[in-house]
């Protein structure tokens, strides 16, 4: 989709967030302060569909601004559209259970920040995408569960993250006939994506409907709202597919189709 220079689309990107202490991490210069950070190749993602990432920063207790510093609701009504970035866990606590093991406990400030933030962009009709934790996130915040580890709570799955592998750990995915995503791939019915997550949708939310899924082990692989606006996501990772590689699937479709649906909710400027 070719950009607009008269009036480019204004992707905000929830922050991938960094605390100091983290385990594997010697803590000197900047690895001592709160990172915000937003990965490359989501960013590089959207500037080739023609469209302006820009971060949204969180605050938490610690923060130099406090939350009242922080209006949610004033970036939805500025950007066209948000992107949730893949990361951390979602915390157990988010979804009403307490973490089965230390290395879930996952993210709860970034849990509470990412969910306020797809409610002020959804109060303000603007488009959602989530990609991986972003995807599990959505459905936490519509009322959904999550499985805290696949391997442990679905011991017959298939192996969804492989480690030292990261995202050249792939699989196929089973699209959904009759749905969106099934539209923008008319004709195709499989395909194989990365998997690099060892969580996923146990219950799914009430108004989400699945999109896509594991052939292998029914994990579901894709969601969308059924309400008015644009609510999806994914399971995988898009930004780390090759364009136009033979290997696994095209997510150009899926991108020019949210960045359409962000043009047509775009906020005069």
């Amino acid at each position: 989709m070719p950009g607009n220079t008269a009036n480019p689309l204004l992707i905000g990107v929830s922050a991938r967030i960094y605390t100091p202490g983290s385990a594997g991490v010697e803590l000197q210069g900047v690895w001592t302060k709160t990172l915000h950070y937003l990965e490359q190749s989501v960013a590089h993602w959207l500037l080739a569909g023609g469209a302006l990432p820009m971060m949204v920063p969180a605050v938490d207790s610690q923060s130099v601004v406090t939350r009242t510093d922080l209006d949610l609701p004033q970036y939805a009504r500025a950007l066209d559209g948000l992107v949730l970035q893949g990361g951390n866990d979602v915390a157990p606590e988010s979804y009403g259970e307490q973490a089965l093991h230390p290395d879930w406990q996952g993210d709860r400030v970034r849990d509470r920040y990412e969910m306020a933030l797809v409610r002020a962009f959804v109060a303000a009709g603007k488009p959602v995408f989530g990609i991986c934790r972003g995807l599990q996130v959505i459905n936490v915040c519509f009322g959904g569960t999550l499985l805290q580890d696949i391997a442990t709570q679905r011991p017959a799955a298939l192996e969804h993250r492989r480690v030292g592998h990261y995202e050249q750990h792939f699989h196929r995915v089973h699209i959904e006939p009759g749905t969106r995503l099934a539209a923008l791939y008319p004709g195709l019915l499989e395909a194989s994506t990365n998997s690099i997550h060892h969580q996923c949708i146990k219950d799914l939310a009430p108004g989400l409907v699945v999109e896509a899924r594991c052939p292998d082990d029914g994990t579901i692989e894709a969601v969308r709202h059924t309400g008015p606006g644009y609510v999806a996501g994914v399971q995988w990772h898009p930004e780390f597919h090759r364009p136009g590689g033979p290997q696994t699937l095209d997510d150009a479709p899926m991108l020019h189709d949210f960045l359409t649906a962000a043009r047509a909710a775009q906020t005069p400027r």
